[in-house]
């Protein structure tokens, strides 16, 4: 899989959104909760002057609720059509090269690809698919 990677740090891992998603890097503004079935659904915010889902990145890949510490960077992104803002901890770099194939039996959900780095594979995702998922939660 070609493409560049924007590689972002959630927690303790790294990963890497296809850069042709991504509209911009912000410093996170203001949330405003909301009722979500997600729990990784921290709220709404601001962005571009709309209002968009504010998704952890880390807590819907693990699964889990947001942390109550917030993340230091926003990704704001367009994923068919649709924005949606990802707190992450960090943008770390740009990624230009392609994908490498997931290895079989890796457990990487959501990853479209891999990138070999020096301290591992990291998972460069597939943000359709990663938003249907957020979907399905909401609509279940």
């Amino acid at each position: 899989m070609s493409g560049s990677w924007l590689l972002v740090r959630a927690g303790s891992r790294r990963i890497g959104l296809p850069l042709a998603d991504v509209i911009e890097v912000l410093e996170p503004g203001p949330v405003y909760p909301v009722p979500a079935q997600e729990a990784a659904v921290r709220g709404v915010t601001t962005a571009r002057e709309d209002i968009m889902p504010l998704v952890h990145l880390g807590a819907l890949l693990d699964g889990t609720p947001c942390p109550e510490r917030r993340g230091a960077t926003t990704i704001l992104v367009r994923v068919d059509g649709r924005p949606i803002c990802l707190e992450v901890d960090d943008a770390e770099e740009v990624l230009n090269e392609p994908g490498h194939p997931v290895p079989p039996g890796s457990t990487l959900p959501f990853a479209a690809a891999v990138a070999r780095r020096p301290e591992g594979l990291v998972p460069l995702l597939d943000l359709t698919a990663l938003v249907a998922r957020i979907s399905e939660t909401t609509s279940a």
